[in-house]
């Protein structure tokens, strides 16, 4: 069955680094587009779209609020995505998944939680 695992989540200070990762499993992987998602706590646990990487890799796409401090990239070798972020603000604290666009599997990870603080 498609599964999605995120990991690297942590505890982190505002203007810090982290990378996050995320299996994706029963599904051919190299087929879809894959998103990141973020779920924060601040604005009533709606999540929102927070970068997408093209099926080869080589197109990506932000929200404006991370465009410049993010970077999406994927190894389909691994079946694994990536988000590097970089000068993490505290706004920038959320639980982060990932998927393909529209869920079309149904499904969500347990995903990761990223909390921005000093």
């Amino acid at each position: 069955q498609v599964q999605f695992v995120e990991s690297g989540g942590a505890l982190v200070q505002p203007g810090g680094s982290l990378r996050i990762s995320c299996h994706g499993s029963g599904f051919d992987f190299s087929d879809f587009v894959m998103n990141w998602y973020r779920q924060p706590t601040r604005s009533g646990n709606e999540r929102e779209f927070v970068a997408s990487v093209s099926r080869t890799g080589g197109g990506q796409s932000y929200d404006t609020s991370v465009r410049n401090r993010f970077t999406i990239s994927r190894d389909n070798a691994k079946n694994m995505v990536y988000l590097d972020m970089r000068y993490l603000e505290p706004e920038d604290t959320a639980v982060y998944y990932c998927n393909a666009p529209g869920d079309p599997f149904h499904v969500w990870g347990q995903g990761t939680q990223v909390t921005v603080s000093s």
